[in-house]
């Protein structure tokens, strides 16, 4: 092999199509950009303009609700948890968390928490601390003689007390009946 004799492989180089060189070119004249208007300038940002009629997006209704700040949790299931420990990465009698599933690598990384799925079957003996937990699987770690801890959220006493004026209002109007309240 010698210098004179390295090539690019084919295809690797292209050629930039030069616009605007003849009518002969194919693209000359406009430079296939079409008629005169709008679209023949720079700088256009249509993006669903229709020409003055009202956008498709503005004329259909908006329907359902997007969370503010939606939390996104581990789903883990009772079964899987299971499994690990037949697997020997986690250890039944000591506490588990978070912190603990991620070392064992059952889960990636930590999210927004942990919530707890009811699919599978539990035999060993585990307390866990969790932010859900689904009737299911309470009931499947209960049964086996284990114990699940959630982790309570933290409300602001300014929140709670405005949450109650509320029902109060409400209950006073008849628009609801009085939901259960904590004292």
């Amino acid at each position: 092999m010698r210098l004179n004799g390295i090539k690019d492989n084919p295809g690797s180089k292209k050629t930039r199509v030069r616009i605007g060189r003849g009518i002969g070119s194919g693209l000359g004249k406009m430079g296939g950009r079409g008629g005169k208007g709008q679209t023949a300038r720079t700088g256009v940002a249509i993006g669903g303009f229709e020409g003055g009629q009202m956008p498709l997006h503005r004329r259909l209704p908006k329907r359902g609700f997007n969370k503010w700040r939606p939390e996104d949790f581990n789903e883990i299931n009772v079964g899987t948890l299971q499994q690990a420990i037949d697997d020997k990465r986690l250890d039944g009698s000591k506490p588990l968390d978070l912190a603990t599933l991620v070392a064992a690598g059952i889960v990636r990384r930590p999210k927004d928490g942990v919530r707890l799925l009811g699919d599978g079957e539990i035999k060993a003996k585990i307390s866990i601390t969790v932010n859900h937990a689904t009737q299911k699987a309470k009931a499947a770690v209960e049964k086996a003689g284990g114990s699940i801890s959630l982790i309570e959220r933290k409300v602001i006493a300014a929140d709670e007390e405005k949450r109650k004026k509320s029902a109060a209002k409400k209950v006073a109007s008849g628009k609801k009946p009085a939901a259960k309240t904590e004292e």
